[in-house]
Order: C-alpha cells, then sequence, then structure tokens
C-alpha cells in the first residue's frame, strides 16, 4: 500500500512538474506580453513596444561574461543596420538593474537590458533557467559584484510588428546573433 501510494505521488509530481515552465511560442504564434524592470529601474511593457517596430527578444546567462558579451557588442556593433530595417533590441538576463547598468557602461552597449530575477519573462517564452548566482569583475579598479536570480538559456526572438512570432533560435551563437538577426528580419521586409 505504501509504495502505491508513493509511486501515484511520484507520477503525479512528474505529470505536474512541467506546469510552472510555460510552451514556448512557435513561430506564427502570438507574442507573450510582458513586463519587467529596465537598465534604468523602470517598468518596461511589451505593450508599449510590439506594433511601433520590429522587436528583437534574445535571453541571455549573464552580464559580463564571454559569449553574453560577445553577442551584446554585436547587437551594439549592428545598431545601426538593425535601425534602419526599424528593429528594436532588448536583451533579457537574471541580472539585477544594477549589473545592467555596468554592463551597459562598460560596453558601451545602445539599447535596453530588461532584469528577469525571478524569471517570469524567461517562463512566458518558455525560456530554459537554471538557478542564478553572482561573478566578480573589476571595473575602473573597483570590484563589482554581479548577481542574478536565474540563468537563463541563450534564446532569441524576432516579433513582428503584428506581434507574432517572427523567428526563434533556441541554438543560438552568440557571436553571430546580430548578423543572423539582420538577415532574418531583411527576409521578412
Amino acid at each position: 500500500m505504501i509504495r502505491l501510494v508513493t509511486a501515484i505521488v511520484f507520477s503525479g509530481m512528474i505529470c505536474f512538474s512541467g506546469i510552472s515552465q510555460a510552451a514556448a511560442p512557435n513561430v506564427g504564434d502570438a507574442a507573450p506580453k510582458f513586463s519587467s524592470k529596465d537598465d534604468q529601474g523602470k517598468e518596461w511593457k511589451s505593450t508599449d513596444h510590439v506594433g511601433k517596430k520590429i522587436l528583437v527578444v534574445y535571453f541571455y546567462p549573464a552580464d559580463m561574461t564571454g559569449g553574453c558579451t560577445k553577442q551584446a557588442c554585436g547587437f551594439r556593433d549592428d545598431m545601426a543596420k538593425l535601425n534602419d530595417a526599424d528593429v528594436e533590441v532588448v536583451g533579457v538576463s537574471g541580472d539585477t538593474v544594477e549589473s545592467h547598468q555596468l554592463f551597459k557602461k562598460v560596453h558601451d552597449l545602445n539599447f535596453t537590458l530588461l532584469a528577469d530575477t525571478d524569471g517570469s519573462v524567461a517562463k512566458a517564452f518558455g525560456v530554459p533557467t537554471k538557478s542564478g548566482g553572482s561573478i566578480e569583475r573589476e571595473v575602473d579598479g573597483i570590484n563589482h559584484v554581479l548577481t542574478r536570480g536565474i540563468t537563463a538559456s541563450r534564446w532569441t526572438f524576432v516579433i513582428d510588428q503584428d506581434g507574432k512570432i517572427a523567428y526563434k533560435d533556441t541554438s543560438v551563437n552568440a557571436a553571430e546573433d546580430s548578423k543572423t538577426i539582420i538577415e532574418t528580419v531583411n527576409k521578412l521586409q
């Protein structure tokens, strides 16, 4: 009897364990509506941006790390081409607002970063996450501890002006992401 109850409880846990993670939207699906604090500590709402421009929402693991810095600097360096294509870029990670501010300052990033410390934005897009953490970085002789509530997988989405997912990449090449997005957006127009 104890084995039967244990088996039923365990089976229930397996069946219901996926409820907390939303299914990832596919190309053609309506993009999730979401909001989060931006790198200035202000509330950023997707409903204020979707429909005005093509919106790139890219998820990355952590500020001031190798691949994430390459990815962000790629978007920074290609921003003129992205602006010409009427594209807005938003980077999302589990880092704090303060970490985002330092990341933007050090690398002169010219687009919005969202602080998804509780993982709610990643969850809305079905992006896998794991526990957060912290890293130390020295900037201008000062040691900074950068903390994140969650660590998101590296995924990129393009939301068209109709609010639909036009592109989804779950195997992102960080160093080439901005170039891939430019090619993708050019095909959409």
